[in-house]
């Protein structure tokens, strides 16, 4: 405990030490994050408001962007502000709070993209029966059992590293604080927490892999008896939802699914899946989503009448 106290904050070294890099920086990312919080918003109003959009897709995409808003907030604001700063610090009891937080809304958000994925595996192969296992009741236990499953792994993370030892150096290289990283910095044998911490990152991203791709397997086969058109209409629905996965899940499996070791490009591959593709995500489902654009047309056309009234 003598050790913790060495340590009361750390300085991160944040995405770039070259000041000219690091305001065209804070304008792109400042961009960025105010796209991920507009467009995640906007998903989340026009599914509210739109009485079209009540199936157990759209109830879960609602709660993948609020995520996405929740996932970029945790890390997004303190890398723009360091952008501007010469120190960019954070205090011991900060970077553990945002440890915790990081890992909690990203664990979530595998969970839910995994019920997604079996949400979307029930309606196509067995449409007449959907509506009755896929009821309010258990989407609603669905994504409480995501929100558990992320909080326990949070906690596994955040004990495993906060009873480390932590007597100097306290330089990240990194723009926020996660285990990897932490475990660098660390004054005692951390092998054996590093190989728990991969362990447990690893069985809930190869988990939830398997289910992904065992769910896309499945729905690859019963298409085969489907018209043409049904055919496409179900693969038209499962593109984005794939193409959000991939996008989430390569750059968390690279990143988590490894030893305690990190690399140069870690920074620029978090980035990815922490602010890119929360933004990318509204794009993707409104771009490929008929239903989601035309509703979103109608709240639109909606606001115009009221501020012309």
């Amino acid at each position: 405990m003598e050790n913790k106290r060495n340590v009361t904050e750390f300085i991160l070294h944040g995405l770039t030490q070259d000041k000219t890099v690091a305001k065209v920086c804070f304008s792109l990312f400042l961009l960025f994050y105010a796209a991920v919080v507009l467009g995640n918003l906007l998903i989340i109003i026009t599914i509210k408001t739109s009485g079209q959009l009540n199936s157990p897709m759209y109830f879960f995409l609602g709660y993948l962007s609020f995520l996405d808003i929740s996932y970029s907030t945790v890390t997004a604001p303190k890398l723009i502000y360091d952008l501007l700063v010469e120190k960019k610090t954070i205090s011991f009891v900060g970077c553990i709070a945002q440890l915790f937080v990081g890992h909690f809304f990203g664990c979530t958000e595998i969970f839910l993209l995994t019920v997604m994925a079996y949400d979307r595996c029930i309606a196509i192969c067995k449409p007449l029966r959907y509506t009755n296992i896929v009821n309010k009741h258990v989407c609603g236990w669905l994504v409480a059992a995501s929100w558990v499953g992320g909080f326990v792994h949070s906690m596994v993370q955040t004990l495993l590293t906060i009873q480390l030892p932590f007597c100097g150096p306290n330089e990240i290289d990194h723009y926020f604080c996660d285990v990897h990283p932490l475990l660098k910095l660390a004054c005692t044998d951390t092998y054996i927490v590093g190989v728990t911490v991969a362990a447990n990152s690893g069985a809930i991203s190869l988990s939830c892999f398997v289910v992904l791709v065992v769910s896309y397997a499945v729905i690859l086969v019963s298409l085969r008896t489907r018209s043409s058109e049904g055919r496409l209409k179900a693969l038209y629905t499962c593109t984005s939802h794939i193409t959000v996965v991939v996008l989430f899940f390569g750059p968390c499996i690279f990143i988590y699914m490894r030893p305690s070791t990190t690399f140069a490009a870690d920074k620029m591959v978090s980035v990815f899946y922490t602010i890119i593709t929360p933004m990318l995500n509204p794009l993707i489902y409104t771009l490929r989503n008929r239903e989601v654009k035309n509703a979103m047309k109608k709240l639109w056309s909606r606001k115009v009448k009221q501020s012309g009234q």
